[in-house]
Order: structure tokens, then sequence, then C-alpha cells
């Protein structure tokens, strides 16, 4: 069956909100064989929003709306849908009444406008919203189904989950499920990623290739379709092996397991501590480390050495390395690294330095990257040139130092 969401609200297309039911929805839906092929946003316009669900029936069999069903004159979708399949609406009841209980659990005024909320098309199944105030509504014309789903990203997956899965269940049967493996890597260029696996995309059938880039690295994304999970996941485990076997060096996780969490447990299985000597990133590594919870076990602390006199007097940097050869060089970063373990009784350590501009410094390219790693194996430093402006090349910054401390630790470096 072919799915088409439609989200509403204004605030959508100015962008003062951030369109996550969609990406939610599409997940979701995917999971359980439904091909949704098209997302459309519409603002609160009765002449758009009718000429935007109209198109969708013409393509789709399953429209799935989000937003437009609170109180206000400006809530329009279930009217718009209703209208679409020529439905009178009228006042329900029992959705008056649960309306009236809700706001007297709260001990909350109810306005006359909220009753607009009860007011439930001809026919219409009503999905009951367990977590807020504004039903679900299900309409059926022919082949084709509408469902109305409440805004409010907590309500609507509350919904979607209790009413919805078991409706589209019970109407068109769950025979498919759709998923997919996603394999991240980084240190690879998407042309090049491209370049490795090129024949397998050409010959891609069921099931199928992407590639798709992301601050993080480049991933690539298996998608398989069949009656159930296992017989997906046998379509998919050769396809992964292959990919595998060309670009196994660039692979750090699959399914989209933060660097930061894949670092922490390489340091608590190998019971190492870590210290981070910061620059450019500006203590941004350390953060991203601590984001994980447990990170206590194994952080010891950090140096946000921002200027040469930091560098000198907290991590040891000698004035004539600064001097030689500048703050951002393999031989600062080496020295910032050594200085941070030394200080911080670290098992490992980090340094970040570089120039992630808006100009040139010391005669040094923005973009400009040392990452230097210290241990009992020795240190080790890489030179990054990275792009984009300011906070990308920092974001890139941490993003390598991640990569390298886990090379570093799984004995490739």
């Amino acid at each position: 069956m072919i799915v088409e969401l439609i989200t509403t609200g204004s605030e959508l297309l100015l962008g003062q909100i951030v369109n996550t039911n969609a990406a939610w929805m599409a997940q979701k839906l995917n999971e359980i064989g439904f091909d949704v092929c098209y997302q459309t946003t519409v603002g609160d316009n009765r002449a758009r929003m009718e000429e935007t669900v109209r198109h969708a029936l013409t393509r789709a069999n399953i429209i799935i709306t989000s937003g437009g069903l609170g109180p206000t004159r400006g809530d329009i979708t279930k009217e718009v849908c209703a209208d679409v399949f020529g439905r009178a609406l009228s006042l329900n009841e029992e959705c008056a009444e649960r309306l009236k209980e809700n706001f007297r659990r709260r001990e909350k005024e109810m306005t006359e406008n909220n009753l607009r909320q009860a007011m439930i098309p001809e026919g219409a199944k009503i999905l009951v919203n367990h977590a807020g105030t504004a039903p679900g509504i299900v309409l059926e014309e022919g082949d084709k189904v509408i469902i109305n789903l409440p805004g409010p990203p907590h309500e609507m997956k509350d919904m979607f989950t209790r009413s919805v899965v078991p409706y589209l269940a019970e109407k068109f049967g769950l025979d498919a499920v759709i998923i997919s493996r996603v394999l991240d890597t980084y240190g690879i260029g998407e042309s090049q990623l491209e370049t490795k696996i090129q024949d397998l995309i050409l010959a891609q059938k069921n099931p199928t290739l992407a590639l798709l880039c992301r601050p993080t690295g480049n991933i690539i994304r298996i998608t398989a379709k069949a009656k159930t999970r296992s017989e997906a996941e046998s379509l998919i485990a050769p396809v992964e092996s292959e990919i595998r076997s060309r670009v196994s060096d660039f692979i750090y996780a699959v399914d989209d397991e933060p660097m930061e969490e894949i670092v922490g447990k390489l340091l608590k299985e190998k019971r190492l501590t870590i210290a981070a000597a910061e620059s450019c990133t500006g203590g941004l590594f350390t953060s991203r480390l601590t984001d994980v919870a447990g990170a206590s076990e194994y952080v010891k602390g950090s140096i946000v050495s921002y200027t040469l006199a930091v560098k000198e007097k907290a991590l040891g940097v000698k004035k004539s390395t600064l001097d030689e050869h500048g703050a951002v060089s393999e031989q600062a970063a080496r020295e910032m690294a050594e200085g941070a373990r030394s200080a911080m009784s670290s098992d490992i350590a980090v340094a970040i330095t570089g120039n992630a501009g808006p100009s040139p410094s010391e005669g040094k390219p923005i973009g400009l990257v040392y990452v230097a790693v210290a241990g009992e194996r020795g240190t080790v430093c890489e030179k990054n040139i990275l792009s984009g402006k300011r906070a990308q090349i920092k974001f890139s910054a941490s993003q390598s130092a991640m990569n390298m401390v886990r090379r570093y630790l799984l004995g490739e470096i």
C-alpha cells in the first residue's frame, strides 16, 4: 500500500518547528511494510490544504496527516479532510464528555472553543487521545483512507502506536516489513566510497543501496523488503558482507551508534582512562565524550589550552616548539597530548590543535587541524584538512579525534 504523509502547520513552513513527525512516522510505517512514497507539508490555508489532500488521493491509498486538530480556528485539517470526502461534522457527545473530564482532572477551565475537538465527521472512526485532548480520526472512502493525527509529537506517537498500527494491521494486514542496515564510515569521501561499491549500486534490486552524507561521516544504507524481519535480514547479510570486504577499514559503527559511545565502550572494556588537551575545539571533544552516561569511569579531565601561555604552563609545551613550529603543528600536538597524559595521570591522552577560521592564523590555512594521541605505545599524530565554516570544522575535528582514539585503542595505529 502506498502512503503519503501530510504534515500541516504554517510554523513548519516558516522553519519555526523542525518536522520530526514525518521522519518518525515514515520509519515506523516502513518497519511494518508500508511504502511511504510521498511527504508533503502544507500551511494552515484551507484552499491549499484541500488541493494537497485531493492530489495525495490520486497517488496514494493511505493519507496520514499530523497537526491541525486543536481547538482554534486555525486548526482546519479535520474539517478539510471531511469536506474532501463530503462528510458533515457534528458534536460527538462521548468525545465531548472525555474532553470535559480531562479538564476537570487537571483542574483547568475549559473554554467553549475546545468543543471543536469533539466535532467528528460523519462515519468516522475515532482514535482516543491518551496523551492529550484532540481525538484522531479515520475516514474511509472506497479504497482510500485518511487518518488524522494530532501534531504534538508525544500525542502523535502514542496514538500511532496504540491505534494506527492495530487499525492498519486489521484492515490491510502486516504481510511485509522494510528494514534498513546503516553502515557508518569515517575517513573516506562520498565519491571514493561510491567508486568502491559502484557495481553493487548499479545492480541493486532488493535490497537497495544508498549513500548519504552526514557531519559524522558518510553512511551506506542497505534496505530490504520481505515478509518477515528474519527474511529481510537474510537479504541484507550477503550485501553487507560484500561491502565490508571492500571498505571495512572505514566502517566504525552500524545503525548510527555515536562515535563517543563506541570510544567509551572500548575504554571501559580495556579499563583505560583518557584525558584531553583541546585548542581549536574549545572542549567539544570532551563534551561529547561526557555526554555518554558513565563517562566518569574513564574520563580523567580536559584542559582547554586556547592560548600559547596555557599550552606552555598547563601542558608543558616547549616555548621553542611554539616559536619554531607554531601552535598549529604536529610538534605542538604531540607535546600537548603527552603533557595532558602526564598532568592528569591518564592511560591515554588526545590533543587537538588547528585553525577553525574564519581567517588564516600563523600563516596556517583554515581547516588545518592536527590530532595526536599519546599512550603506552608512544605518540601518534595525524594531519587533517577540514572544510566548512567554523562550527563545522570544530565538529569535524572532534570527530576525527574520536576516530583516531578508536583506532589507537584497537591497535590500528
